[in-house]
């Protein structure tokens, strides 16, 4: 077991912890349409929004797919065939396609990966050289997959929608004991995802559960904010869908970000570590210019005689605070006898006054024969 102290996670030269800024995966899926120009230019927009990596998805779809299930009619306004497995066989990509986007990935230094839907696809993958998998959330249960997977000693990430506590420890107790580099993912499994079902604080159950794993979030959720709420709550990887135009043909594209959004989200989530700061209160030298403007500080109301004894309406508070007293410390000053004239405005200081009770045994003891 990894040190429990670590919660660490490399991938493809990239190290993921609680100390360094948020890994984003553009989860690209299928939202290529089959067309390896239009995978490279997703991947192109990913790297420049900032993304560290894009993530396509690998089916066998005969070995995936029951036969009734792959020979079903399909015919609707998203399909891209007769059946549902023409639909599938018309989005995939062939080894010979990977090849090429892995080759466009490694120029683009944007790192490019998989979910691997069945064993096949996995050692496709695996022949290929992808630096991690991905388990879709349809595979929790899949343990002999995540065993089989776990065996190339890749760095993985499981999606957990669907699923409860004891799907989870099942899956970490079948990867771990074969391979100890996992992240797991907070998802729900709905395309999109209300805001009102993400259930983000099982983060904060993920991290207290398995302390020595990065945790992080598989969006689905439209927008960028929800994203931001998790890494607060501890995730380190976020994993959201990405296209270049929603009114694509597909269901992923809707509720997936364009590229002003993904570049929104890299942004707000690399700023969160610098923003967050450290836990001292204290004032900030960008703070000193606008609070000596909106500050105030403690002025006489009018002109003011020496020996006047101050009372609260002869003190006034006004701006800037550009020196004298803060407006906390009228108190201390009302009662106090001026030791010299002050002109109205002109800032009072505990230098000026003096006690009345001082002031009277000062005189008094000068009037003695």
């Amino acid at each position: 077991m990894a040190d429990t102290q670590s919660r660490q996670l490399t991938i493809d030269g990239t190290t993921i912890d609680d100390a360094h800024a948020c890994y984003v995966v553009a989860e690209i899926g299928h939202n290529h349409q089959g067309d390896v120009e239009v995978a490279k230019r997703l991947i192109a927009a990913a790297k420049e929004c900032g993304a560290n990596a894009v993530k396509l998805q690998k089916r066998d779809n005969r070995a995936l797919y029951t036969r009734e299930f792959y020979e079903q009619p399909y015919e609707n306004e998203l399909s891209f065939g007769r059946t549902y497995g023409e639909h599938r066989e018309a989005l995939e990509l062939d080894a010979d396609d990977y090849r090429t986007l892995l080759s466009y990935a490694r120029e683009l230094g944007v790192t490019l990966f998989a979910t691997a839907f069945d064993v096949p696809s996995a050692d496709l993958l695996a022949e290929l050289g992808v630096p991690a998998f991905k388990f879709a959330s349809g595979d929790l249960l899949n343990t002999p997959l995540q065993r089989h997977v776990a065996a190339f000693g890749k760095p993985m990430l499981l999606s957990t929608g669907g699923g409860t506590m004891a799907d989870i420890e099942r899956a970490v107790d079948a990867i771990l004991p074969l391979n100890e580099q996992l992240c797991i993912l907070q998802c729900t499994a709905a395309y999109p995802a209300d805001a009102d079902d993400l259930n983000l604080n099982v983060i904060t159950t993920l991290r207290t559960r398995f302390p020595q794993l990065v945790v992080g979030l598989s969006d689905h959720q439209n927008g960028i904010a929800m994203a931001v709420v998790a890494y607060m709550l501890g995730a380190r990887v976020i994993e959201k869908h990405f296209t270049l135009d929603h009114a694509l043909k597909g269901r992923d594209h809707a509720f997936s970000l364009m590229p002003e959004g993904m570049r929104r989200l890299v942004r707000d989530l690399h700023r969160i570590p610098a923003a967050l700061g450290d836990p001292e209160k204290r004032p900030l030298p960008v703070e000193a210019d606008p609070l000596r403007k909106m500050g105030k500080k403690l002025v006489a109301a009018r002109d003011l005689e020496l020996g006047h004894v101050l009372g609260p309406a002869d003190l006034g508070i006004k701006s800037p605070a550009d020196g004298g007293l803060p407006p906390y410390e009228r108190d201390r000053l009302v009662g106090r006898r001026l030791r010299r004239p002050v002109a109205a405005e002109d800032f009072v200081t505990f230098d000026d006054v003096e006690p009345v009770a001082e002031h009277a045994a000062g005189a008094h003891a000068t009037a003695q024969p």
